[in-house]
């Protein structure tokens, strides 16, 4: 009997609902959240371009070279200018590089600057203002878990395709193509599969707070782990990419050893193994050394770096991330180990080399 009037008091409330549902205009209906995915969707999508790669290769039975497609991603317009952001390894290698934009018209793009290390790139094209609608940057620094974000791309050449999910957690690293630690990346359980690199990760205002880069699963295919660079990374790598072509990252005046952690290994070692001073530099002048032969002609250590400004370096990842905060002029407090003693040189960084 208990059973018989559950069955009939649920009966009772599906038929009201069924009531309701039929007395609604779905055309006119939208919940919150999906009014904002709309209204976020039409705002953004058409910043967001289609990004094809190609290389010119030469067969064997002909002097000819052909051109190949070698792959495809996203981009996104990142100014009126024409500058387009995408990720590296979206045109690694490229020999002609194409941009689509939503309404279909496509632009030969040029390369501008490129940052393995971040897996960033600036192309451009020369397009009317009517095609250039740049996204807006937010702030990835006030992300929290659980914020929702939207990723837009093209996966698997499926153009200007939105998948939404939450930011899974934040502070993430992963490899870039160059094997540097890329920090501060942001998860997400958004779909991202091959295809969405180098596209936006946008949050309910529609401001752009990463650049979706890479996908952790076993099968290639999205399985709800996907990463991006966060747009506070971007807003400092995309300018200097666009005036130099290259991060203006210092150099100290050292040259590092190939293969690092190997000799690290081999020497018991930890820090940054100096294999050689620039002539001219302050490292040169102050004394610094390099690695150096023996009587015997074995290879003896010189200085290795393992602090600079009171920050440990214990690889080059370290290094790295340090130099990356400092400009050329700054002048910084570089600690070595040579010969159990520990060493201490002011160091004015230099501008880097001109390609």
């Amino acid at each position: 009997m208990k059973y018989l009037h559950s069955l009939l008091l649920g009966l009772a409330v599906f038929g009201s609902m069924s009531s309701a549902a039929q007395s609604v205009d779905y055309s006119q209906f939208k919940t919150n959240d999906e009014e904002n995915n709309i209204e976020v969707f039409k705002q953004a999508s058409p910043a967001v371009v289609n990004i094809t790669n190609s290389r010119f290769v030469r067969s064997y039975y002909s002097l000819n070279p052909q051109e190949v497609p070698q792959g495809s991603g996203t981009g996104f317009v990142w100014n009126e200018e024409g500058y387009i952001v995408t990720n590296y390894h979206v045109v690694q290698q490229a020999n002609r590089v194409t941009v689509t934009m939503q309404n279909g018209t496509t632009y030969d793009a040029t390369a501008i600057g490129f940052d393995p290390d971040k897996d960033l790139a600036v192309l451009k094209i020369d397009a009317p203002d009517t095609d250039l609608v740049p996204v807006t940057p937010g702030d990835s620094s006030i992300l929290e878990v659980g914020r929702k974000v939207i990723a837009i791309g093209n996966p698997f050449g499926l153009d200007t395709t939105m998948t939404v999910g939450v930011v899974s957690a934040l502070g993430r690293e992963i490899d870039s193509v160059s094997r540097r630690k890329i920090r501060d990346v942001i998860q997400t359980d958004a779909a991202i599969n091959p295809g969405n690199s180098g596209g936006p990760l946008l949050n309910s205002l529609g401001q752009l707070i990463g650049v979706n880069t890479a996908i952790y699963s076993p099968s290639g295919a999205s399985s709800g782990i996907g990463f991006a660079i966060p747009v506070n990374t971007v807003k400092r790598v995309v300018p200097e990419l666009i005036a130099y072509g290259r991060v203006q990252t210092p150099v100290l005046g050292i040259t590092r050893v190939p293969q690092p952690d190997y000799y690290r290994r081999l020497w018991g070692v930890e820090g940054v193994i100096v294999m050689d001073v620039v002539a001219g530099t302050d490292p040169a002048r102050l004394g610094m050394r390099g690695l150096s032969r023996s009587q015997r002609g074995r290879i003896q250590l010189g200085d290795v770096i393992i602090g600079i400004d009171d920050m440990t370096v214990s690889n080059e990842d370290e290094y790295a991330e340090i130099m990356e905060q400092r400009r050329p002029g700054d002048v910084v407090k570089v600690l070595t180990r040579r010969d159990n003693q520990t060493l201490e040189y002011e160091v004015e960084l230099q501008a880097p080399p001109s390609r």
